[in-house]
């Protein structure tokens, strides 16, 4: 039975990876920075909270992260944690700094102490690519982040190509475009859109409050994409790949489909608020897969009206308890 150690396991991804690794016959550990107090909602939701062995590991102390590699002797370790919104890191930069790029570098680096053939997925992000305009881009890419969370995916990313190359660990990023679920937050603003827009479905009487509407992005299915993390480690080397549906579309254009799904006109309760604006943003945000499915076999199945779809669908059917 292969081992899998997932950092981050209580997240969307974390979850979805643990759900698809058991599936796939793993033993599965997962870590959170403090198991003890940690309800782990996404698992409970998923059904397998009970199928997973969990650790608390704090990143940013390397001792935590060694003792959790040497505790579990896992073939592959998924690191998937960190402070995951762009948005939040204009208000915490150093605790997104620290969270990714040094947890990332405290992971290599006790993987080179050990000596142990473990295999190492970190979770990358399209934000680094920057504003580049209308053009697709790929894993040749230049890298010109505009958030602290950007610059941190940026430092993590480099991290593992130099302990790939200097040292031979089998190491890769995968540089995931947005993907989405029931499992987001509502700190997220698609899930933000989707629960507004099934509130007023309800009989809400809201105003839905909405920042740039006109960015564009390339939405897919979060299911679908730890798929293709699990693939990167299966191969015979280690190499980085963009990760996306390959088709971008405008955020109002995902309110405009959330609120079709039921049934209300967007144009009536959304309001663009210049407050939510970032510092800096991303207009365009498009991506080329390609390699992902000329060498994983991978490409996306569900588009943005899909992932709509599913996750309005969702949150009709849950309960209040069971919102995120």
């Amino acid at each position: 039975m292969k081992k899998a150690l997932i950092c981050g396991v209580s997240g969307q991804d974390g979850a979805y990876l643990a759900k698809l690794l058991l599936e796939k016959g793993y033993g599965v550990c997962g870590t959170s920075r403090d198991a003890q107090m940690s309800s782990f909602r996404n698992l409970v939701s998923l059904g397998i909270r009970d199928q997973i062995k969990l650790e608390s590991v704090a990143l940013n102390d390397f001792r935590s992260v060694l003792q959790a590699l040497i505790k579990t002797e896992p073939d592959e370790v998924y690191n998937l944690a960190g402070q995951t919104s762009v948005g939040l890191s204009f208000q915490q930069p150093v605790e997104t700094l620290e969270s990714i790029s040094f947890g990332t570098l405290n992971w290599l680096e006790a993987i080179r102490f050990t000596g142990a053939p473990i295999k190492f997925y970190n979770a990358g992000s399209s934000e680094c690519f920057g504003d580049i305009g209308d053009r697709l881009a790929d894993e040749e890419t230049s890298f010109r982040p505009r958030s602290p969370y950007a610059v941190a995916k940026s430092a993590a990313f480099w991290q593992v190509a130099n302990y790939r190359e200097a040292y031979g660990l089998f190491a890769c990023s995968g540089i995931l475009f947005n993907h989405e679920s029931p499992l987001r937050p509502e700190r997220f603003v698609t899930q933000k859109i989707i629960a507004a827009a099934c509130r007023i479905a309800q009989g809400s009487s809201e105003q839905l409050h909405l920042g740039n509407i006109s960015i564009q992005r390339d939405w897919g299915w979060a299911p679908e994409y730890v798929e293709a993390m699990h693939l990167m480690l299966q191969q015979e080397q280690p190499e980085d790949f963009v990760i996306a549906t390959g088709h971008s579309t405008k955020l109002e254009d995902f309110v405009a489909q959330a609120f079709a799904a039921v049934g209300i006109n967007w144009r009536d309760r959304v309001t663009t608020d210049s407050s939510l604006f970032r510092p800096t943003d991303l207009a365009i945000s498009r991506a080329n897969p390609a390699k992902a499915r000329e060498k994983l076999g991978w490409q996306a199945r569900y588009r943005m009206e899909d992932v709509v779809k599913e996750m309005v669908s969702a949150k009709l059917q849950a309960s209040p308890g069971d919102r995120p």
